[in-house]
């Protein structure tokens, strides 16, 4: 094994570390800092996929370890875009430890092989599962963005104001941030979709099978959809959007993990993890 890994790992825990110092401290160099070694973290971390792409052949992407260490980059793709398109500079105190959190549960996972077919390396499925995987990375952006807003809309309720309230931005900037994030997200996430259905047809002849997977990841979709519509059409936005969020990257969360795990079907290869 390279040494990748370890220092990719290294960084990311670094970064998180010193976002959760810049949240008591206030001092800008600290979240400078954080972000530097995040990006550092996540270079490293593209320089291992690409280097197991090569070895390999195709997308390691093959059980649960894989998948996480895939999703763990996403994110932190999602959170180094996200800063350099936004003035939320605290957003690193909710991503550098997801991205943390996840990487290190991957490396933790057992490293399971098995056979591979030539689905593995089609450069559709790399896209497909590269697209699905930044929109949700987006999706918990948002999700992020919310919890923020519930933290601050309660600190401003209180009388005493609190810990928080000097600590994050406004109201209006975590709102519009996370729906940004919410657009951004079900957009690409939506494209993903539509590459993997057309990848379907290329390969089983079909654009679905009504597996679990499938059904499950098209209600996440359509709970998005009726997000996005009803914040054009009925306004909503503040606690309500904020709310929303958190429940539909819950949702996402299941039919992305839990539904492999403990219902099945022929996406579960992706998260296999026992031995």
């Amino acid at each position: 094994m390279n040494g990748f890994p370890s220092m990719a790992a290294l960084c990311y825990v670094l970064s998180t570390v010193l976002y959760g110092v810049y949240l008591f401290r206030q001092k800008d160099v600290l979240q400078k800092a954080g972000f530097i070694l995040a990006a550092s973290g996540f270079g490293i971390h593209t320089l291992d996929i690409l280097f197991d792409f090569f070895r390999l052949g195709y997308l390691p992407l093959v059980n649960l370890r894989n998948t996480f260490g895939i999703a763990s980059w996403s994110i932190a793709l999602v959170f180094i875009l996200f800063r350099l398109k936004t003035k939320i500079k605290v957003m690193g105190i909710y991503a550098a430890p997801l991205v943390t959190l996840v990487y290190i549960a991957s490396l933790n996972l057992p490293d399971i092989s098995r056979e591979t077919s030539g689905v593995f390396k089609s450069s559709w499925l790399v896209l497909h599962v590269i697209m699905a995987f930044i929109g949700e990375a987006a999706l918990a952006m948002a999700c992020g963005a919310g919890i923020l807003y519930l933290i601050q809309e309660h600190a401003i309720k209180s009388k005493k104001r609190g810990f928080f309230y000097s600590r994050l931005p406004s109201l209006e900037q975590l709102d519009a941030a996370g729906y940004t994030s919410i657009v951004v997200g079900f957009t690409v996430f939506t494209v993903g979709l539509i590459v993997g259905l057309v990848y379907a047809k290329m390969v089983w002849h079909r654009f679905a099978d009504w597996d679990p997977k499938e059904i499950w990841t098209g209600i996440s979709w359509l709970v998005y959809a009726a997000l996005v519509h009803e914040r054009i059409a009925a306004g909503w936005r503040g606690r309500r959007a904020a709310i929303m969020a958190i429940a539909a990257f819950a949702l996402l969360l299941f039919s992305f993990l839990g539904v492999n795990m403990w219902i099945g079907g022929h996406h579960g290869g992706f998260v296999q993890w026992k031995m």
